[in-house]
């Protein structure tokens, strides 16, 4: 994709789910998005705190995903972030490097669990997407939008 700025990096849509902190809200949580046919949690990371946890996912359908969440009724945010292949000489300190050097903070960053390519893949937010995107794909890494996420159905890839 082309911007005024130059090539707009493919950006996956992040869900943060605010549960109240009791016991079997995050089960709730996943079984909701087990019974949906139309999108699949392919990333999660769970951040407790004493009265509520802060549940991110990353789905293969986020249309889908903020409707599951709506059925439940349940309050969340989203964020724009990258999703960037790990592979063979492009190692997560490979990826850190080029972003500090750009004064790119990484905000956070974890693992997905249904990844394209079966390759090691990371979440990534950062302070500017698109810029980071630019970046890292001067570097040579690989970027994933939402349409590249695959469904536990699909056997791991395309």
């Amino acid at each position: 994709m082309e911007t005024s700025q130059g090539y707009a990096p493919p950006i996956v849509t992040q869900l943060s789910v605010f549960l109240a902190n009791k016991v079997g809200r995050l089960l709730d949580l996943v079984e909701s998005f087990d019974r949906a046919a139309t999108c699949q949690i392919c990333a999660i990371s769970v951040h407790d705190a004493s009265d509520f946890a802060i549940v991110r996912i990353i789905t293969n359908n986020s249309a889908a995903a903020r409707e599951v969440l709506r059925e439940q009724d349940l309050a969340y945010s989203e964020t724009d972030i990258l999703v960037v292949e790990l592979t063979r000489g492009k190692t997560l300190s490979n990826l850190c490097v080029p972003l500090l050097s750009a004064e790119l903070n990484i905000q956070f960053a974890y693992p997905l669990m249904l990844r394209p390519n079966g390759t090691p893949t990371i979440a990534l937010a950062v302070d500017d997407p698109t810029l980071a995107g630019q970046i890292l794909r001067r570097k040579d890494f690989r970027l994933f939008g939402e349409g590249d996420l695959p469904s536990q159905t699909s056997g791991g890839g395309h």
